[in-house]
């Protein structure tokens, strides 16, 4: 029950923060274009969205970080395993678990060292320039996101060592839509 809301709320994050800085982007843009129109230009002007950039570029950090938590979780991270699926049996696996395991513990350390960097911003006023939000809270994104990575990567592993299978993404398959007859090309759509 709990990965089940834990894979939802990373979905529903990842899924809000990209229509919401894709939907900033645009009204930026058309506000900055429309302010050449000279009928528009006295309503336009007065409006201020400076801040845009500076907080698209936050939000997109965030979808970068949980973003690649949701890679490893679902299999989408590109990997070069051309060598590993050479392997033998025994050797393969444990090649997979090693690297896992090295995942975990490296964005472990990174969680680690962005949570002490943020602990330390915590105690000084530093503010971003256009929002003025606190700084540690725009780098809370790198122990959050590196910490829900390393949790994904023993979850892979763990289910690796049970099953023997890894995530992968099947790039033929379309959420909501079941294939009937292989190489047909009949479809149907499942609610």
């Amino acid at each position: 029950m709990f990965l089940k809301i834990l894979d939802r709320l990373e979905e529903i994050l990842i899924a809000t923060l990209m229509a919401l800085a894709t939907l900033i982007i645009f009204i930026a843009v058309a506000h900055r274009y429309l302010l050449g129109v000279s009928w528009l230009y006295p309503i336009l002007f007065p409006i201020n969205l400076s801040w845009a950039q500076e907080l698209c570029i936050f939000m997109f950090v965030w979808v970068a970080k949980f973003g690649a938590a949701y890679g490893v979780r679902t299999g989408i991270h590109v990997g070069v395993d051309v060598v590993v699926n050479q392997l033998k049996s025994p050797w393969r696996n444990i090649v997979i678990t090693f690297g896992l395991l090295c995942g975990a513990f490296f964005t472990f350390v990174i969680g680690t060292m962005g949570a002490k960097f943020v602990y330390g911003l915590m105690g000084t006023d530093q503010v971003t320039p256009d929002l003025e939000i606190p700084s540690w809270f725009v780098y809370l994104c790198i122990p959050l996101g590196s910490y829900l990575m390393c949790f994904r990567f023993l979850q892979v592993a763990y289910a690796y060592w049970r099953t023997g299978e890894l995530p992968h993404h099947d790039h033929a398959q379309v959420e909501g839509i079941e294939v009937t007859e292989p190489g047909v090309g009949a479809a149907e759509v499942t609610r």
